[in-house]
């Protein structure tokens, strides 16, 4: 279990977990992408993370909407908050609110017993990808090094 309420996006997401110009076929592909690029840092079963985000996207869509998607679970044996940015070379339908495709999918793996540090560590990501400029800039960056400390505003 996390031992604090985290406070800084740099507190689970790492230079290594950005992924710049990634191309996914659809919301499926993504998710099952995803699952096994972040399967590496969580020491998770790739099939596990997997089927926990599919679970939760049944749902409801995590599209938030403005091109973002902020996909997201709760994983057995994790012990600390995984985050994956992607940055894609493409958008695709992420099933949004607003309709729009995304092209920013923030990946979010929540240890199972952390309910009340799940809520800020979305809080922060939501309140970083809703500032019009730091999209802006994020979309313009230029390489990794820049996605990544655009993200965690540095």
């Amino acid at each position: 279990m996390t031992k604090s309420v985290p406070t800084k996006l740099s507190e689970f997401v790492t230079p290594d977990r950005v992924l710049d110009q990634a191309s996914f076929a659809d919301k499926s592909a993504a998710i099952r992408q995803l699952a096994s690029y972040a399967s590496e840092f969580a020491q998770v079963e790739a099939s596990v993370i997997e089927q926990a985000l599919r679970a939760r996207e049944a749902l409801g869509s995590t599209g938030v909407g403005q091109g973002i998607a902020i996909p997201h679970a709760r994983i057995e044996g994790l012990t600390s908050f995984v985050g994956i940015f992607a940055r894609l070379a493409k958008p695709i339908d992420f099933a949004s609110i607003d309709g729009k495709p995304s092209d920013l999918i923030f990946l979010l793996l929540i240890p199972p017993k952390a309910a009340s540090q799940q809520v800020a560590a979305l809080a922060l990501i939501s309140r970083r990808l809703r500032d019009k400029a730091v999209l802006s800039a994020l979309r313009a960056a230029n390489g990794r090094a820049e996605v990544y400390a655009l993200l965690v505003g540095k």
